[in-house]
Order: C-alpha cells, then sequence, then structure tokens
C-alpha cells in the first residue's frame, strides 16, 4: 500500500463505551419526553453488543427487537425504515430474513452510525410504534454527531 493510499484511509476511532452511552442517553430521553418506554441496544461495527438498556416499563420484546434492528441496520448499512419494502414479496430482499443464521428486523428502529464517512456501528430502539423508534434512534444518532 503506497503512503498516499495509507493517509487517505487514515483510521477512523472506532465506537466507544462512553460513545454508547451517549446514545442510550439521547434515545431514552427522546423516548421519555414522548411518553414512550423503550429498549436501545448499541453495538460496535463487529456486530458486538456495547451498550443496552430497557426502560422497566418497556414490553420483554423490544430488547430483542432493539438488538436486532442495531443489527441489521449494521449489516445493510442503512436504517431499517428504509428496508421495509425490499422484503415483500417481489422485493430485492424478500428471502433475506430467513436466509442467515442471525436473523434480521426489517422494521424501523435501526440506523447505522457512521463517523468521518465511516460506518462504526448501529443503534436500535425498540418499544414504541415504528415510526416512533425510527425517531428516537435519529435523536441519539444527531446528539453522537
Amino acid at each position: 500500500m503506497s503512503s498516499s493510499t495509507s493517509t487517505a484511509r487514515a483510521a477512523v476511532a472506532p465506537l466507544t463505551t462512553a460513545d454508547a452511552e451517549g446514545l442510550l442517553a439521547a434515545a431514552t430521553a427522546a423516548a421519555g419526553a414522548a411518553g414512550v418506554a423503550v429498549s436501545v441496544s448499541v453495538l460496535d461495527a463487529g456486530g458486538h453488543l456495547l451498550a443496552f438498556r430497557r426502560d422497566d416499563r418497556a414490553v420483554l420484546i423490544s430488547g430483542e427487537t432493539s438488538t436486532r434492528k442495531a443489527f441489521t441496520a449494521l449489516q445493510l448499512n442503512a436504517p431499517t425504515a428504509d428496508l421495509v419494502d425490499a422484503v415483500q414479496p417481489g422485493g430485492p430482499f424478500h428471502t433475506l430474513p430467513t436466509a442467515l443464521d442471525r436473523p434480521l428486523l426489517f422494521i424501523a428502529g435501526g440506523l447505522p452510525v457512521h463517523r468521518d464517512g465511516r460506518l462504526v456501528g448501529a443503534v436500535g430502539v425498540g418499544g414504541g410504534a415504528p415510526a416512533q423508534d425510527h425517531g428516537f434512534a435519529a435523536a441519539a444518532v444527531a446528539a453522537l454527531a
């Protein structure tokens, strides 16, 4: 690799625990302001759980859905809200939800997290209506920026 190539692809700082805690705080604050009890999951770039919080009042399944939404957003580097139509019959990802060992979830509420244009992780929110979850995740990503 030439020195100009290595300079152009300088290392991007990974998502830290402090970043993850900030994402959790921002998403739960947005949900709290809306009166919605949620679970929030933050994954690092490798798809590993970096942080998680479930409101005591959130439905139990929201913990699983928040993690799956984050994983889906990370793997496809796209908001899950933008992928809902892709898994409908005839869509380009129609068979994808059942083709992998690790389940994906194509419901709004998962967002990739980028730093300096590079994918560094993802956040997923579950517990509200899909549009609400998407909004809470977007508030978290905006707060990190």
